[in-house]
C-alpha cells in the first residue's frame, strides 16, 4: 500500500500548529496538519455562557493527577485551532530584557535576543490583525483614578486580536474572552492562519486524529518518517513538528524516548516534561455601587514598577459572566445583581523555572499523566504575585472599589509552556534556537513548551512568532539539504 508523503507533518493546530502550517504551506512545502479535536460548531453554543463556563462542554474533560496524587482536569481544549479559539485575544510582545536570564527569579535564558524574533512579531501582528480600542467609559473612570493616587500604577493600550467591527456585535464583544467567536472577529489559529492556506492543494488538514506516537527510521532512531495516530494510521514526511500543547507534546516525547532506548543516550532526556510555567495568576473582581456598562473591557494593560515581572488586564467578562466568579453559596439573583456592578481584573506574574514542576507521561502503569506543580518552589515569583493582589486590592479600595480575588488554580492552563525548553546547552534544553530537538535529526517544536521565559503578559503573540521563524528556518534548511 503506499503511503502518501509530506515535506512536513505538524501535530496540533493551536498557536504553533497554525502558525508553521502557514508558514510552510505558503511556502510550497507538502504539509499534513493532524489534529485530535474536530472543528468547532457555528451555531452559537461556543457563545453560551451556561454551555462554556458552566457545563464546560468543550473542554477536554481529560483526568490528570496533581502532585498530590489527586485528580483534576486541566482546562485544555482539543479542537481546530486549539486554545487559540477560546483565548482572550490580547497579544503582547515580550520585553526585550524578558529574553535574557535572571537569576533571582529563577528566569532562564533565551538562545537569541528579541532582535532575532522582532520581525516575526511584525509578521504575527500583521497576519493576526492585531488592534488597539480605546478604553470605555468605565475603565476610563477606574484607570485614570489608580494612576493618579499616587501608586504607581501606569496605563498601557492592549494589543487584541480583534476585528474593530466587534463593538457592532454585542453578543460577541460581551463574549470573547474564553468563548469562540461564530462571526470569526476574534483572530484566532485557525480564521487568521489556517483560512488563508487551506485551499492550497500542498496543504491536507485531518481533524479527529490523536497521534500516538512517533515512527522512526529502523536503522536510526535520531530521524524520524513519521507518525502514528491511535487508530493505527501512519503518516510519513521527511520532519515532524511538535504543536500539541506543553501538557502534551513532552509526552509524546517522554514515550518515545524510553521506547527507543534514547532516554538513556540523549542529554535532552533529562529536561523533557521539566521547567513548567503557567504564570501565577488571579482573578480580582472590584465592586461598585453604579452598574457598569462597558462592553469589551479588556482594552488596557496596567504596569507598576513595583512589580516588574507582572501586569493587569481586565476581564473581558460582562456582568453575566463576572456573576459565575461569585462564590455558589451566594443566591443566584443576589450574585447576578453583583456581577451588573462590577468590574474583573486579571492578575498574572511571571513564574520561573525549576526542573521539579514537570509534566509526567503515564509510565510504569500509572493510571493518569501527571502535573507537579509548586509555585512554593518558585519564592520570589510568589512573594512578588501575593504583594500584587494585596496593593491591587487596597489601590482599588483607595477608589471606593471593595474589591475580592481569586487564585486560577492548578487546571487553569491558559498558559501553560516551558517543558521542552529551548536553549543552547542540551544538557538543560531540549530545542535548540531553530527549534529543533537536541539530538534528533528532523523533530521540531512549535508550541509554547519552548518557551525559556512567559513575560509579564500572555505568551500567544510570542508562540505565533516562534513558529513562523521556525518554518523559514526549516525551508531555509530543506533548500540547503
Amino acid at each position: 500500500m503506499n503511503v502518501a508523503h509530506y515535506d512536513a507533518i505538524i501535530v496540533g493546530s493551536g498557536a504553533g500548529g497554525s502558525a508553521a502550517a502557514y508558514g510552510l504551506a505558503s511556502a510550497g512545502q507538502r504539509v499534513l496538519l493532524l489534529e485530535k479535536g474536530r472543528e468547532l460548531p457555528r451555531d452559537g453554543s461556543t457563545l453560551d455562557v451556561d454551555k462554556v463556563i458552566r457545563q464546560g462542554i468543550f473542554k477536554s474533560k481529560e483526568p490528570w493527577l496533581d502532585n498530590q496524587g489527586r485528580t483534576f482536569e486541566p482546562e485544555e481544549y482539543f479542537n481546530l485551532g486549539g486554545k487559540t479559539k477560546w483565548y482572550g485575544a490580547a497579544l503582547a510582545r515580550f520585553d526585550p530584557h524578558e529574553f535574557e536570564a535572571e537569576p533571582a527569579h529563577q528566569c532562564l535564558p533565551w538562545p537569541m535576543a528579541y532582535a532575532d524574533l522582532a520581525p516575526y512579531y511584525e509578521q504575527a501582528e500583521a497576519l493576526l490583525g492585531v488592534h488597539r480600542f480605546e478604553p470605555e467609559p468605565d475603565l476610563r473612570a477606574i484607570v485614570g483614578k489608580l494612576t493618579r493616587n499616587g501608586a504607581g500604577w501606569d496605563a498601557r493600550p492592549l494589543a487584541l486580536a480583534l476585528d474593530p467591527r466587534i463593538v457592532e456585535h454585542p453578543e460577541e464583544a460581551a463574549h470573547f474572552d474564553a468563548f469562540a467567536s461564530v462571526r470569526n472577529l476574534k483572530a484566532d489559529g485557525q480564521h487568521a492562519l489556517l483560512e488563508r492556506v487551506q485551499h492550497l492543494p500542498n496543504l491536507t488538514i485531518l481533524t479527529g486524529q490523536a497521534v500516538h506516537d512517533f515512527v522512526a527510521d529502523p536503522d536510526r532512531p535520531e530521524r524520524l518518517v513519521g507518525v502514528r495516530a491511535e487508530n493505527g494510521s501512519e503518516f510519513r514526511a521527511d520532519s515532524v513538528l511538535l504543536a500539541a500543547g506543553a501538557l502534551h507534546s513532552p509526552r509524546l516525547l517522554q514515550s518515545y524516548l524510553t521506547s527507543s532506548g534514547l532516554a538513556e543516550r540523549l542529554p535532552c532526556a533529562r529536561t523533557v516534561g521539566r521547567n513548567y510555567k503557567c504564570h501565577l495568576l488571579s482573578a480580582m473582581v472590584a465592586f461598585s455601587a453604579t452598574p457598569k456598562t462597558d462592553l469589551l473591557r479588556k482594552t488596557l494593560l496596567l504596569l507598576n514598577e513595583r512589580f516588574s515581572h507582572s501586569s493587569i488586564q481586565p476581564l473581558g467578562f460582562d456582568g453575566e459572566l463576572l456573576s459565575t466568579l461569585i462564590p455558589g453559596f451566594v443566591p443566584r439573583w443576589f450574585a447576578r445583581a453583583l456581577g451588573h456592578r462590577a468590574y474583573g481584573f486579571f492578575l498574572q506574574t511571571e513564574d520561573g523555572s525549576d526542573p521539579a514542576n514537570r509534566v509526567i507521561a503515564k509510565t510504569n502503569g500509572a493510571r493518569y499523566p501527571q502535573l507537579d506543580y509548586d509555585p512554593a518552589r518558585l519564592p520570589a515569583a510568589l512573594a512578588e504575585h501575593r504583594r500584587l493582589v494585596c496593593d491591587f486590592g487596597r489601590s482599588l479600595l483607595k477608589i471606593g472599589l471593595p474589591a475580592a480575588a481569586k487564585a486560577i488554580p492548578l487546571a487553569g492552563t491558559a498558559h501553560a509552556c516551558g517543558t521542552l525548553v529551548a536553549g543552547r546547552d542540551p544538557q538543560t534544553s531540549v530545542v535548540d534556537a531553530n527549534g529543533k530537538v537536541h539530538g534528533l535529526d528532523n523533530l521540531y517544536v512549535v508550541d509554547g513548551s519552548v518557551l525559556p521565559r512567559s513575560s509579564r503578559v500572555n505568551p500567544s503573540l510570542t508562540i505565533y512568532a516562534w513558529a513562523l521563524r521556525v518554518a523559514e528556518r526549516l525551508q531555509q534548511r530543506e533548500r540547503l539539504a
